[in-house]
């Protein structure tokens, strides 16, 4: 079997996830801590094949790549982010494909309450306002202006795939001589 080749994929792909993690918390995007604990791989290594995944909750990927807004110019002049925060991003809010929008504000909502996020007047004392009320308006700026991509997974990723080829390659040499010795004994024996 492939066990030197099943080693480094492992190690390759357990770096990817300590990485991962170590920037969502390094980044403050770990408020639930949901997104951390779903971080994971899943290697399946046959006779002749492997096939290795790497697993997350679904919203993980619009983190790392971020999220085209839909309308820039429709958020509040005053606003402290303003424009475009990831014009690159493959995926774009108002496309329709996932979720809607009364679930993306209780979600807000809910990170509202776990951090204590609260409305402020300019002297920074509490205004009036509930969780509700401060949900749609931090929605609606993250909808127009999109989500800034944090390349949690991204970066760890592209650095541990440049070295991979290499110990791939060894690897795999590596099972290939212990086969090799392995046949050689056992036709030396018949």
């Amino acid at each position: 079997m492939l066990e030197n080749v099943q080693k480094e994929l492992n190690r390759f792909a357990k770096y990817v996830v300590t990485q991962s993690r170590a920037n969502l918390t390094r980044q403050k995007k770990n408020a639930s801590k949901q997104l951390w604990q779903s971080i994971d791989y899943d290697l399946k290594v046959s006779r002749n094949s492997f096939q290795l995944e790497f697993l997350m909750e679904d919203y993980g990927i619009f983190q790392d790549k971020g999220v085209k807004g839909k309308d820039p110019s429709k958020v509040s002049p005053n606003a402290k982010i303003k424009g475009q925060q990831a014009p690159n991003s493959p995926y774009r809010f108002g496309s329709g494909k996932t979720g809607n929008w009364n679930q993306f504000v209780s979600s807000i909502e809910k990170w509202a309450k776990k951090r204590n996020v609260r409305f402020r007047d300019e002297k920074g004392r509490y205004k009036k306002g509930n969780y509700k009320s401060l949900a749609y308006v931090i929605a609606g700026n993250i909808y127009n202006r999109g989500i800034k991509p944090s390349l949690f997974f991204t970066k760890p990723f592209e650095k541990a795939f440049k070295n991979i080829n290499e110990d791939l390659i060894e690897a795999y040499r590596l099972d290939v001589q212990k086969l090799m010795e392995t046949t050689i004994k056992d036709n030396f024996k018949k």
